[in-house]
């Protein structure tokens, strides 16, 4: 039987991605509960969530995976918005500006505890009240860092990616597959 990989999250993006890569895993939902101050270091606070997430679930002899993303502009942190209203918010601040989309990933094994962080330039084009209420309207600011999925409407917005579009996604795959190359090849998919 191959062994799995247990996701610490319940993201149905990072499970897309996942299958997408061939990874096997399984799905346990994190008991971390993350705290996202504006003003912190979006490095600091990636990685900190990812290992708090992974932890959280972490049994002896496994490998677990925790990821955390979050979206950083002018030394401000744009984690999940808490209503509508902070998400317009949000979005009317990123539009037609240039911000960075940061994952941190943590991988926990026997005798492996790392955690790398993955950035992404992303560059909106500026929008109206009506484009900006659509998005609002969509509803995929909910649960979302920096209250908008770039896989969904709010693609429509992006001018320019400048990095790894899965990191925008909420897993960044090729930084995924390098960390387990290193630390946990046996994880990799095998070609058929």
């Amino acid at each position: 039987m191959t062994e799995r990989l247990i996701l610490a999250s319940t993201s149905p993006q990072r499970r897309a991605i996942l299958e997408q890569l061939r990874i096997p895993f399984e799905v346990v939902s994190p008991t971390y509960v993350e705290h996202d101050p504006p003003d912190a270091d979006p490095v600091d606070l990636v990685r900190d969530h990812a290992r708090g997430k992974a932890r959280s679930v972490h049994r002896t002899g496994r490998w677990t995976l925790g990821v955390d993303t979050t979206v950083h502009l002018d030394g401000r942190i744009y984690a999940k918005a808490r209503d509508a209203d902070e998400a317009r918010w949000m979005l009317s601040s990123l539009a037609g500006r240039t911000h960075t989309v940061i994952s941190g990933l943590c991988l926990l094994g026997p005798g492996i505890d790392r955690s790398v962080e993955a950035r992404t330039e992303v560059t909106f084009r500026t929008v109206d009240d009506d484009q900006l209420s659509a998005l609002i309207d969509a509803n995929e600011w909910q649960g979302r860092a920096g209250a908008y999925a770039i896989q969904g409407e709010t693609g429509s917005i992006v001018d320019r990616i400048d990095g790894d579009y899965w990191n925008v996604v909420g897993l960044p795959g090729p930084l995924l597959l390098e960390l387990l190359a290193e630390v946990a090849p046996h994880l990799l998919p095998r070609p058929k």
